[in-house]
């Protein structure tokens, strides 16, 4: 059956329309396989199939769970392999290298500041996606994240929480995936460390910093000093508008410190 796929998907993936029209056929005739083959019917080639099996109609698909092709059928289906053609395969190889590429070159993960390119990390988090891709998402946004307060922010302004915790709260989220968000907000709630040696960013009177807080200074002077770091008390309470107990995720963080803290 694997086979069968492997080759229907060379089919598609060729520029030639005379390959792509055989490799739709083939999945075609594969599929009406799967859904009119009885249960027990002899395949082709068998002679003289029992008379009772000849009048029967075709067993529904929802009736057909001791089905040994069937339930092959609904395994390979269920795997990312063959469900999406190569675009997961892509996704997940271009993530792979993302993270490697934030890790050694840290200056690369400013580009997570901008909405745009945290929106793309964010759009990969959707149901519609496959478990994989959510769980390599959620790595790279640790590899996004660590170390950069200013991109924390922008995640939380695009509601980066909201679309983490609705991901985890779903009933047909993955188990996996479940626990790469709890590994997730375990690290969303370290206290965060400037990368620099102060506690402070400068910014530029009329810039916009996400999640900023201004301090009481004078507004008309040209440059002023902005705290953007957020101790885990402050995104606890922030996480907690979104999903319960995090109190009890913040005294396992203490006394866990999976990251060293």
């Amino acid at each position: 059956m694997e086979h069968l796929l492997s080759t229907s998907f060379d089919l598609l993936s060729s520029y030639d329309p005379v390959h792509i029209r055989k490799g739709l056929r083939c999945l075609e005739g594969f599929l009406a396989k799967m859904c009119l083959q009885a249960p027990g019917m002899p395949r082709r080639g068998s002679s003289n199939p029992p008379a009772e099996q000849r009048a029967s109609p075709a067993t529904p698909v929802t009736t057909r769970p001791k089905d040994a092709a069937f339930k092959e059928f609904l395994r390979l289906q269920n795997g990312f392999e063959w469900n999406g053609g190569q675009n997961n395969l892509l996704i997940l190889s271009t993530l792979d290298l993302i993270q490697g590429m934030l890790l050694l070159h840290p200056s690369s993960r400013k580009l997570f500041a901008r909405e745009i390119h945290m929106n793309v990390l964010l759009d990969l988090l959707d149901e519609g996606n496959s478990g994989p891709v959510q769980c390599a998402t959620l790595l790279t946004l640790v590899c996004g994240l660590l170390d950069n307060p200013a991109n924390t922010r922008t995640f939380e302004v695009l509601d980066g929480l909201a679309t983490v915790t609705s991901l985890f709260k779903r009933r047909d989220t993955p188990r996996e995936v479940k626990l790469k968000i709890l590994e997730f907000l375990y690290f969303y709630l370290m206290p965060e460390i400037a990368p620099t040696p102060t506690t402070t960013a400068l910014k530029v009177s009329g810039e916009r910093v996400p999640g900023e807080r201004l301090p009481s200074k004078n507004p008309r002077k040209i440059k002023e000093e902005v705290r953007i770091e957020k101790t885990t008390e402050e995104k606890q309470k922030m996480l907690g508008e979104f999903m319960s107990n995090v109190e009890g995720l913040v005294a396992d963080l203490r006394e866990s410190q999976p990251f060293g803290m």
